[in-house]
């Protein structure tokens, strides 16, 4: 089969290149541990690290070789077994699993199909194969279960092998702390970014009030002060619905924190290290976010406001890819791919951003917005409901901008997260906004 297209053997290498970088992630965190710890399950809200792998490619066969290609399934036996809808994470254990060896196996099989597919796979026609999206989102796919294995990592108690150099110091940051966005109407989501999912769609004009911004997220040194005024233990800084959370929960710090005397210590990939006050705060959940924000006199801000300030150009009056423009992300714009194993220091990357200055809105950490995740106007699932639709309402807040464990290929500005108010076990942390007075 030919193509027309003439873009689309530029379409082909970049699907090989992404799903190519996604296994390589795949492979290197189901292969520095051994297969005891691939099988267990190291918390109630994860998976076991095999259960990952196998759906990984389970869902990679169903989609490019039984729905593109039209072919025969390979093991239409284990589909039930690898539905993420039809079996809880605390229940997987208890399913017949594949084994490691089965599960790698079986992934590699899949793989190696769907490089086949890829090769004869005209890249018009349906919405699934336009662009190549259907190869984009399995990629995306595979990242997005990727970061679910690192936080696996992170929440399991023994040593790991996983290491990464720090991220480079940072120059200490003389900017504002904060910048004015200004108010008046931009343009959200998109209806032409080819990989963009469901949920991102389509671009429609959202008007913005005026408001102040952190030009960077709030800091571990930061969140200590809250600490260390009692903000555990005050309850007006909380929502009711928090506040009976952290002391249902005895919380009093982010996950991981733990202190030794006068100094804060924090659990980090199997190593334990002093919090550094220099780097985002990260482990918090959404009512731990609104209630630094309430005692600072701030708030978290909306979903749009985010957006607004992640990709208005106001110069042009249109909105960019990414705070520093249309190019695809750099390691000079962002902490993304697992580079590193931690934020880098607040204010870094000053080539990613925005024209207003506000800095980091990509990469680092997930940042916790107020908004409830719900869908644009004139949504439309595809291809599948399962991915965004079930999921909308107040039961799930917004989370933007992406975090060090995230790969470029699921990160854009227009990208949207979400998760339960009560989630730490994310790489999530945030920045706070307050209105601007007339």
């Amino acid at each position: 089969m030919t193509d027309p297209a003439p873009d689309a053997e530029a379409l082909r290498e970049r699907a090989v290149a992404t799903l190519t970088t996604a296994r390589a992630r795949t492979t290197l965190l189901t292969s520095c541990v051994e297969d005891p710890d691939l099988t267990a399950q190291h918390s109630p809200l994860m998976s076991p690290l095999v259960w990952d792998l196998a759906h990984i490619g389970n869902q990679e066969e169903q989609w490019l070789l039984r729905t593109v290609a039209g072919r025969e399934a390979i093991r239409p036996e284990i589909d039930g077994i690898y539905d993420a809808f039809e079996h809880p994470r605390s229940a997987r254990p208890s399913l017949p699993l594949l084994s490691p060896a089965e599960a790698r196996a079986y992934a590699a099989e899949v793989r190696g199909r769907a490089l086949d597919v890829l090769e004869s796979t005209a890249f018009h026609g349906t919405r699934l194969t336009e662009a190549g999206f259907a190869f984009g989102m399995i990629a995306q796919h595979e990242q997005q279960h990727d970061e679910t294995m690192l936080i696996t990592h992170q929440l399991r108690t023994g040593p790991t092998a996983l290491t990464a150099p720090d991220p480079a110091p940072a120059p200490l940051h003389t900017g504002p702390a904060e910048v004015l966005v200004p108010g008046g109407p931009f343009t959200m989501g998109t209806s032409d970014e080819p990989w963009a999912l469901d949920n991102e769609r389509p671009a429609h004009r959202r008007e913005v009030a005026p408001f102040h911004l952190d030009t960077a997220p709030v800091t571990n040194g930061a969140y200590q002060a809250f600490i260390e005024d009692g903000g555990y233990e005050d309850e007006r800084w909380w929502a009711p619905a928090g506040w009976a959370h952290v002391r249902r929960s005895g919380i009093g710090a982010p996950l991981f924190w733990h202190r030794d005397g006068r100094q804060w210590l924090r659990r980090r990939f199997g190593v334990t290290e002093a919090v550094p006050a220099d780097e985002p705060v990260v482990h918090v959940c959404w009512y731990e976010a609104d209630a630094y924000a309430r005692w600072a006199g701030r708030r978290l801000p909306t979903e749009a406001e985010w957006e607004k300030a992640a990709r208005h150009d106001p110069a042009g009056d249109r909105s960019t890819r990414y705070p520093w423009g249309d190019a695809d992300p750099g390691p000079e714009h962002a902490n993304l791919g697992q580079r590193h194993l931690r934020p880098a220091p607040a204010g870094s990357y000053p080539a990613g951003e925005s024209p207003l200055g506000v800095r980091q809105l990509i990469g680092d950490v997930w940042e916790w917005t107020s908004s409830d995740f719900l869908p644009y106007p004139g949504f439309r699932a595809f291809p599948y409901k399962e991915y965004s639709e079930v999921f909308f309402g107040p039961e799930h807040k917004v989370l933007r901008g992406g975090s060090f464990a995230v790969d470029a290929v699921a990160c854009r500005g227009t990208f949207r997260n979400w998760d339960y108010p009560i989630r730490r076990q994310i790489f999530s942390g945030f920045r706070t906004a307050r209105s601007a007075t007339a």
